[in-house]
């Protein structure tokens, strides 16, 4: 079965046209005064660029929208489709499927009227500990570049920008506004900077500067955005700035970055007019930041008019929830099956304990700017409860809880003030108190008001409810926000405090700022009127959370109960994890195991039925140290809003697992190779070189849990010849040819990977590297063959000394296999 490559492979060649083609926008920039032009390139407001009436260019929309197009407000009746995160499109290695899902965001995009999406994120996972590594595809630069560039395609097919970020070396949270990264130029080059260079080669329309610095400077202002990115790749695209980036106008003026967000800037817009014309700016450079600007405008259609209308409704057809479920499915890793305990028999289920804090809540998503409001999040229970027939029992218990921060209230358990239906009642006050606006919503969580809601004279939010406790015991009621806070219970203050900022952070202070709890003992089937409130303050959001957990007793309960219908159960599926509260844009975590008591859960559920299947539900690895007593073990990331579904095909052999470890997961902390987040005195050294992920694993000689590129299905595959590498053609790349056969009992699928490595090199180089990589599938007892493409890039280092890619003379050595450490085929590959 030969390779399909939806993406241009890294090469040393020139650009592809989709960037040499140098496209001129319709409008002309020499019509524009200084001041005009100097607006355009300014942010309008949050999530627009200004529009200039004098050339008919409407705003730039933009939206955050890694899997989920979010659009211009984070609000809970403006609903998303919700992909897969981006580890777990990356764990498919499929790039067909990840430009589907490219085209689906596309469309959400063109839905909601956005011109540009703000992903995908290109940073590689250098530490598990990165809080943000479920919206970064992988650990390696090649796989990286490969999916990310079949995204952007699927994006940009429907006349949508996507953008490449965050360029570049921002690959952890910790001090991520200020922190020096410090990198040698020869890693750059080969590691960190690869997938924005196949990025530019499939023709990006928008890359984002990184808010921290390298080796010394801010990327707002760095010279690594005009050499390589403008110059040698040819770049014509926009170069913006990540969200409050840029603090003032010379450096940035002068140098690369064409478009300041968000606006309105003081630094920008009027400063940097009146930089030009004291000459601490060439206006040569301002112009060619209008006319990236135009050309942006140009291929996203912001000349022409909007569409008039609100939004579409989010699509909920057959179609579009299959192709997400089969994204889910594909990124489905199964880990650990070593009795063939799945797929699961479903004539002989009977019973089903459904277990776990991830079960019965849909945990879909990460935390940050890349969360969306989903619009129809299927859990694992919700998904097997479907699949399987009415005769099965599915019971279900949590067995612990893992919040780290207060829970929202939820519809089921609340009333609006008035009692006339379900949930919570929002209102927004001007100073004097008059009401400005009121409105309905399901649960306790307000991030911004809708959208007809004018925001000028709010100066107070409420949150009001009539809460009925399920249990009894001592609830945990809890208000999130800043500024002045009070909660009330029954008309009287639990607390009332003044809450100060912790930081300028974008998360912290609209997604996820400071909280606040109080105790109330409240018995079973008990109402109380609640009430939060907060002041609003322009710089402190406008986040406002009305919360309660359940006493501590209760939890003990559960994690009893949690055992006792396991062990009654066919079969037990453990739904562990991770949630938005523990990766999130904003902080790294602070270690690889699961929070709360899941190891013990898990532990006592196989302690208690052998037939207990572990769901692993993070967007990164964690440690397991139980999964040589569990009878099989898979993990389905962040998985999107039919997750729950594409886990019940997984399950029941309806369909096959298709991932393949993005990233390598470890045994224990201490053997990671590159662990720690911390930067010392605000820098942080990139000191391993090269050798991150597998590649340190193979340095340092240990063995992890898992290996990079790791995956069973339902298949046997024997691995039985690797071909003699091709000459080479005219772009240098050589074509290899794998064999291999399925010798088990079903049709499988399986990711072959190629890797090189340079034995007795005068260079640093990795033990090993992945060089290409592409499927086969075939019936039992088939054997077929597949065509891998080896660039030429991959036998290339970059020559510090000559600033240019080279090529080692000598022997290299092909390896073929299903992972990094699983490589049964090998070959000479002599280069002169």
């Amino acid at each position: 079965m030969t390779q399909l490559s939806m993406s241009p492979q890294l090469t040393s060649s020139a650009p592809e046209s989709a960037q040499s083609a140098q496209q001129a926008p319709r409008a002309d920039h020499r019509v524009l005064d200084l001041e005009q032009k100097a607006r355009l390139v300014s942010g309008g407001d949050t999530f627009r660029s200004s529009g200039e009436p004098a050339i008919g260019m409407h705003p730039l929309v933009c939206s955050d929208g890694p899997v989920g197009v979010r659009g211009e407000r984070w609000d809970e009746t403006d609903t998303a489709l919700l992909l897969p995160c981006a580890t777990a499109l990356a764990a498919s290695w499929d790039e067909e499927l990840v430009a589907r899902m490219g085209g689906l965001l596309a469309a959400e995009a063109r839905r909601k009227g956005v011109h540009v999406v703000l992903a995908p994120t290109l940073n590689l996972h250098r530490s598990p500990l990165g809080g943000r590594n479920f919206e970064c595809f992988s650990e390696d630069p090649l796989l990286t570049a490969r999916i990310g560039a079949a995204y952007i395609a699927g994006v940009q097919s429907r006349g949508v920008a996507a953008t490449a970020k965050h360029y570049v070396a921002n690959d952890s949270e910790t001090e991520r506004l200020t922190v020096d990264a410090r990198v040698d130029e020869r890693t750059l080059r080969e590691v960190y900077l690869a997938p924005f260079e196949a990025a530019v080669r499939a023709g990006v329309w928008a890359v984002m500067s990184a808010y921290n610095r390298v080796n010394g400077t801010s990327m707002v202002e760095h010279p690594l955005l005009a050499e390589p990115l403008k110059g040698e790749w040819g770049f014509d695209g926009l170069v913006v700035s990540d969200w409050g980036a840029v603090h003032e106008a010379d450096g940035p003026g002068a140098g690369a970055c064409d478009l300041a967000m968000p606006g309105p800037n003081p630094a920008w817009g009027p400063a940097l007019a009146a930089a030009v014309r004291a000459g601490r700016v060439p206006e040569r450079a301002l112009d060619d930041k209008v006319e990236r600007l135009l050309r942006l405008a140009e291929r996203v259609g912001a000349f022409d008019p909007p569409a008039p209308g609100g939004p579409a409704p989010v699509p909920t057809d057959p179609v579009t929830r299959g192709a997400l479920r089969a994204a889910a499915v594909a990124g489905t890793v199964l880990l650990h099956n070593p009795e063939r305990l799945l797929p699961l028999e479903e004539s002989a289920l009977r019973r089903v304990a459904v277990i776990g804090p991830n079960a019965a809540t849909a945990r879909v998503q990460g935390g940050g700017s890349a969360s969306v409001f989903p619009a129809a999040p299927l859990s694992p229970l919700a998904g097997l409860r479907a699949a399987l027939d009415p005769s099965v029992e599915v019971t279900h218990a949590p067995g612990v809880r893992t919040n780290l921060r207060p829970t929202p209230l939820a519809a089921a358990d609340c009333l609006l003030p008035d009692g006339s239906a379900r949930g919570v009642l929002v209102r927004y006050l001007a100073a004097d108190g008059s009401l400005v606006h009121a409105e309905a919503r399901s649960t306790g969580r307000v991030l911004e008001p809708s959208a007809e809601v004018d925001l000028a004279p709010v100066r107070t939010i409420e949150v009001a409810t009539r809460f009925t406790a399920p249990s009894a015991g001592r609830w945990r009621l809890g208000v999130v926000g800043l500024g002045a806070l009070r909660l009330e219970a029954d008309g009287k203050a639990l607390l009332e405090e003044y809450v100060e900022p912790l930081s300028d952070d974008p998360t912290y202070l609209h997604v996820s700022p400071s909280f606040r709890q109080a105790e109330l003992e409240l018995a079973a089937g008990q109402e109380v009127a609640l009430l939060a409130r907060r002041t609003v303050e322009s710089a402190h959001g406008r986040v406002l959370v009305l919360a309660a957990d359940p006493p501590e007793a209760e939890l003990e309960r559960e994690f009893a109960h949690a055992v006792e219908l396991a062990a009654a159960a066919d079969v037990a599926v453990v739904v562990v994890g991770t949630t938005d509260e523990h990766e999130s844009e904003g902080f790294d975590r602070a270690g690889l195991r699961l929070p709360g008591r899941q190891d013990e859960l898990v532990a006592a559920v196989a302690a208690a039925n052998p037939r207990t299947v572990v769901v692993v539900n993070t967007g990164s690895p964690v440690l397991l140290p139980w999964r040589g007593r569990v009878g099989a073990v898979l993990t389905c990331w962040f998985p999107g809003q039919e997750g729950g579904a594409a886990l019940a095909e997984v399950l029941l052999g309806r369909a096959e697992p298709g991932g393949r470890l993005p990233t390598t997961w470890p045994d224990a902390e201490a053997d990671c190779p590159v662990y720690s987040t911390a930067p010392a005195d605000g820098r942080l050294d990139y000191a391993e070189g090269p050798h991150l992920g597998h590649r340190g694993w193979l340095r340092a000689g240990r063995t992890p849990a898992y290996w990079f590129g790791h995956g069973l299905g339902w298949g046997e595959w024997r691995y039985l010849a690797l071909g003699a590498p091709s000459a080479p053609a005219a772009d240098g790349s050589r074509t290899v040819r794998v064999a291999l056969r399925n010798d088990g009992p079903r049709r499988s699928r399986e990711t072959v990977q190629l890797y090189l490595s340079r034995p007795g090199s005068e260079l640093d180089r990795p033990v090993r590297w992945l060089a290409g990589f592409g499927t086969a599938e075939a019936g039992p007892g088939e054997r077929v063959e597949v065509e891998l493409r080896l660039p030429a890039r991959a036998l290339q280092h970059w020559s510090v000394a000559e600033r240019a890619w080279r090529t080692e003379p000598g022997t290299f050595v092909l390896q073929a296999g299903p992972n990094c450490g699983e490589l049964p085929l090998a070959a000479a590959l002599p280069v002169g």
